[in-house]
């Protein structure tokens, strides 16, 4: 199994390209389930979750082509189409794998009026039911069945109708379905509550360019009139902004300066002010964002909230750099119970964290000391890799099958920035 080995101290400083935003991909790819024509999606990170969506899309009838990349380029151009769907059902062994698989479930639905889906699996961060995604396209006239731990769905008269739904709290992925199980279906739906990240807004804009009529697009009441069908379009993905603020991280544990290559400050706005509010130097240009360090590093009180509040998929990465930080900082986890597994890892890395329920209250220290740790999901696998970054003597980060999840060639764009950084495979 790999492993990713850092021999920490150095300054990071110059370019990192931001790639397509994982969370986009793998929402704007179950879209190819709703059209009979070529959907062509560019910019597609070459992620390990993409490739295993990919797989599942192949299983139910979708072909998918992909276009080659010269060397030294980031992201990838697929083709996909969807002629006939050969299978409604989305068998556990693929499932299993990654949580963003329930996404097939609205589309197929949609156009099949049918639809199995092994309940998903995913990072080990909390208990994330589905029940907010069934009773969004209950809804919407659904008929919903589980056994033997598959979601059994099916539309009366083979096509489901319009309906309203306000989400009790707000649920990206449920919002997700309920957005591509809506377009297909007659009549107006109504979402209220909905939620409003950029992958939202991003996914919204792929359907209108299917042909979709959506109103309210950025806006927690969204406005679905069903059409008939839709088309193919091309469409590129959103740049990464957990990728963008995870390197604007880089730079401020290690004291360093990098420009964040296509990242776009409006949909990081709550990650920028808590690095402002953390001392570093935030600067907008032609090019993307550029992060500075600027001097020491300032203490704050995160909270995480649905957007555009402070992402939960940043929070790991704020402690590893918060440990370091000139006094203590407080963080609060509202939206999964247990999303703190990496601070056994960071403690020994030197980190003095207490935990206290879904608060946690960093200390900060002069300096870490490089060890052998795990990583345990894919946010907390970087926030050890930027520990490791600063950290004294070397750092070795185990299962990084996490980080493969997530992040594009990792170890090849901090190496260009200057971190002693490689991939080292077991036996």
């Amino acid at each position: 199994m790999d492993s990713i080995w850092i021999k920490g101290g150095n300054r990071l400083n110059g370019d990192i390209p931001i790639s397509g935003a994982k969370n986009a991909a793998l929402t704007l790819m179950p879209c190819a389930l709703l059209t009979q024509e070529e959907l062509t999606l560019v910019n597609l990170p070459r992620l390990a979750d993409v490739d295993t969506f990919g797989h599942l899309l192949n299983q139910l009838g979708v072909s998918t082509s992909v276009a080659g990349v010269r060397k030294g380029e980031f992201g990838r151009r697929m083709t996909m189409r969807a002629t006939d769907i050969v299978s409604t059902v989305a068998p556990y062994d693929m499932v299993r794998k990654m949580r963003a698989s329930i996404l097939v479930l609205g589309p197929m639905l949609a156009r099949e009026g049918e639809a199995t889906v092994s309940l998903p699996g995913g990072c080990a961060i909390g208990d994330r039911p589905i029940d907010l995604h069934l009773k969004a396209l209950e809804a919407m006239g659904a008929e919903i069945e589980l056994a033997a731990g598959y979601v059994k769905a099916s539309a009366p008269r083979g096509r489901l109708s319009g309906g309203d739904f306000s989400f009790p709290v707000v649920s990206v992925g449920a919002t997700e379905n309920a957005l591509m199980a809506a377009v297909l279906a007659k009549g107006q739906t109504q979402l209220f509550n909905a939620a409003r990240e950029p992958e939202i807004v991003d996914l919204c804009n792929l359907l209108a360019a299917l042909g979709a009529r959506i109103d309210g697009i950025g806006s927690s009441h969204l406005t679905i009139d069903g059409v008939e069908g839709l088309h193919g379009c091309e469409y590129e993905v959103m740049p990464d902004r957990i990728e963008a603020g995870s390197y604007a991280c880089a730079a401020g544990i290690t004291g360093g300066s990098i420009n964040l290559i296509g990242a776009r400050p409006d949909d990081m706005r709550a990650t920028l002010n808590a690095l402002a509010q953390c001392g570093l130097m935030i600067e907008f240009n032609n090019r993307g964002i550029k992060v500075s360090a600027d001097g020491g590093l300032k203490p704050l009180a995160l909270s995480t909230s649905p957007f555009p509040g402070f992402a939960t998929d940043m929070q790991a990465q704020f402690m590893a750099m918060l440990t370091l930080a000139n006094g203590d900082s407080f963080l609060e986890e509202t939206i999964f119970e247990n999303r703190y597994m990496h601070v056994p890892e960071l403690r020994r890395m030197g980190a003095e964290v207490d935990i206290h329920g879904r608060s946690a209250i960093v200390h900060g220290v002069e300096g870490l000391t490089g060890a052998s740790v795990m990583a345990t999901d894919l946010r907390a696998s970087m926030s050890l890799v930027l520990a490791g970054l600063v950290a004294e003597g070397e750092t070795e980060v185990l299962r990084v099958y996490h980080l493969d999840r997530g992040y594009e060639r990792l170890e090849e764009k901090l190496s260009a920035v200057g971190a002693t950084i490689e991939r080292r495979s077991a036996g």
